[in-house]
């Protein structure tokens, strides 16, 4: 059953980056619509990367701030209250600690 646990998990953290794609991809189509109505090619090809990107940017951060305010994702995810992972946050803690060994005189 902490086998299901992790896996479910793992795929809960590739949802950010799948989020991010997701929103970059509608809003390139979005472009791609409006780009047919514009004469110039250079321009519809500008449109529909400006509009992937502010898509892709846009959707990524609202789910970033969804997953810094929802407890229940949190606890789901296994998350700190910065949205990282706590495997992560304890492995950077133990590199930090590290570093400060090595600083002092």
């Amino acid at each position: 059953m902490q086998w299901a646990r992790l896996l479910l998990r793992v795929f809960g953290w590739l949802l950010t980056p799948f989020m991010a794609w997701a929103a970059s991809f509608f809003g390139c189509v979005a472009g791609e619509v409006i780009a047919t109505r514009i004469g110039s090619p250079h321009a519809g090809l500008a449109l529909s990367v400006g509009l992937g990107a502010i898509c892709g940017f846009g959707g990524l951060i609202l789910w970033l701030r969804l997953l810094r305010r929802s407890p229940e994702l949190q606890e789901a995810l296994a998350l700190t209250e910065e949205g990282v992972p706590e495997s992560a946050a304890a492995f950077l803690d133990q590199v930090e600690e590290g570093m400060k060994k090595d600083l002092r005189p």
